[in-house]
């Protein structure tokens, strides 16, 4: 992005705080920006507009004060991206919005097939993903721009502070130590360990990925042939593959993608909320799901494993919605991405695509044995466990797998 900014001439660096974003974002993800923020403006010594408002609003408004003759952002797919960027479009006028890159190794509607529809398998849409490939990471950095002070624009705001501890931290210097980390001592085992949350066996850069703190093209650059790296690598195109099933079906970051689905039963009575707030306290006597439940609660962040168990035992074991569980999720989560964590929740829930099959229902107790065989996840976050404090199962699994089984094979899934 900035190699096309530079082009035209002296760049303002600025980011604009929506404040509808800030309202529907959990108080570690919006730190996570602050913080960021704060150490992009450090980088470029204090060159970092940061202002408030609706985009398209202010983004013209600086465009005028300053004269500018174009306007580059990095490509948002997002429901919400699309909407707001076709509006500051609007907006400029005759001065164009211009898409300078991603924040995805390939972007959105670049990987079809032959016939120029979307992918909706993976397995598909990884061969043709690694067969088209993308850009070597960009080399610009502070030093690559004409910059303008924002001391000499109007609209500045202070970057708010924030007290939550934040584990990974914020900003790209942690990204890269925490990424050259990763690739020096975990990613050769990472196939293996990355589905042991009692292990530190994943890279913790969702949040980093999230944000733009590390491009991909960055981590790719790192990732050479090894059976770890090729794993990793897998991990990455299941990210961008989320981004284009949502850019596709923009309907899918709320409703069920498949839309069978839309007639499965689900509880969502008042003892169906009473259940949802046992789940979300980490009370359900299911201990790797309170586990990952209090995980969450406390840090902002569960592993990926044990979102899968957490969310099959909402959706097939308690019957609730899966929009509950994901809301909940985006709520809480610092790298919470509407993409992946919607279509996420609906290959537990078997309503999106490349779904888990409507009868395979996660049996908590076995899932926890084998990917938490010496239970250190589960006496970390849940240490009364075994203790008579410690509530009963809140539902019998066996009967409720059953239950959910029947309601599957009900909408016909089974055909």
């Amino acid at each position: 992005m900035l190699d096309a900014a530079r082009a035209d001439g002296a760049v303002l660096a600025c980011y604009v705080l929506d404040p509808r974003l800030e309202g529907s974002a959990g108080p570690r993800r919006l730190q996570f920006l602050y913080d960021s923020l704060r150490e992009l403006s450090d980088g470029l010594d204090g060159r970092l507009l940061v202002t408030r408002g609706r985009p398209g609003v202010r983004i013209p408004a600086l465009v005028k004060e300053i004269g500018a003759i174009s306007v580059h952002v990095s490509a948002d797919f997002s429901p919400f991206g699309v909407r707001r960027d076709a509006a500051v479009r609007e907006a400029l006028g005759d001065v164009p919005l211009e898409e300078s890159g991603s924040p995805y190794l390939v972007s959105p509607g670049r990987v079809t097939k032959a016939d120029g529809t979307p992918y909706k398998v993976f397995t598909p849409y990884y061969a043709a993903w690694r067969e088209r490939g993308w850009r070597a990471p960009a080399k610009t950095g502070p030093k690559s721009a004409q910059w303008i002070d924002p001391a000499d624009v109007g609209g500045g705001v202070d970057v708010p502070a924030g007290d939550a501890e934040l584990d990974p931290p914020a900003g790209e210097t942690a990204a890269r130590k925490a990424w050259k980390r990763f690739v020096s001592s975990s990613l050769d085992d990472y196939a293996e360990d990355r589905d042991r949350p009692d292990r530190d066996g994943t890279s913790r850069m969702s949040a980093h990925l999230k944000f733009g703190t590390i491009h991909p093209r960055t981590m790719a650059a790192d990732l050479g042939g090894g059976k770890g790296a090729q794993a990793y690598l897998r991990e990455l195109a299941f990210r961008d593959f989320y981004a284009g099933v949502l850019y596709e079906w923009p309907g899918s970051a709320r409703w069920n993608w498949n839309t069978s689905f839309d007639r499965i039963e689900v509880d969502d009575d008042r003892d169906a909320k009473r259940r949802f707030g046992v789940w979300k306290a980490g009370r359900t006597g299911f201990p790797i799901v309170d586990a990952g439940m209090r995980q969450l609660a406390q840090t902002g962040f569960m592993h990926n494993r044990v979102r899968m168990i957490a969310a099959s035992f909402l959706v097939k074991d308690l019957h609730l919605p899966w929009q509950w569980g994901a809301r909940w999720f985006l709520e809480q989560l610092t790298d919470g991405d509407i993409a992946s964590n919607q279509h996420g929740w609906q290959w537990a829930a078997g309503c999106g695509t490349d779904a888990a099959p409507y009868f395979r229902v996660f049996n908590p107790t076995t899932q926890g044995k084998k990917f938490d065989p010496d239970g250190a996840y589960v006496q970390r976050w849940v240490p009364e466990f075994g203790d008579p404090d410690y509530p009963e199962p809140m539902v019998d699994h066996a009967e409720e797998r059953v239950e959910a089984l029947r309601r599957y094979q009900q909408i016909g899934t089974a055909t």
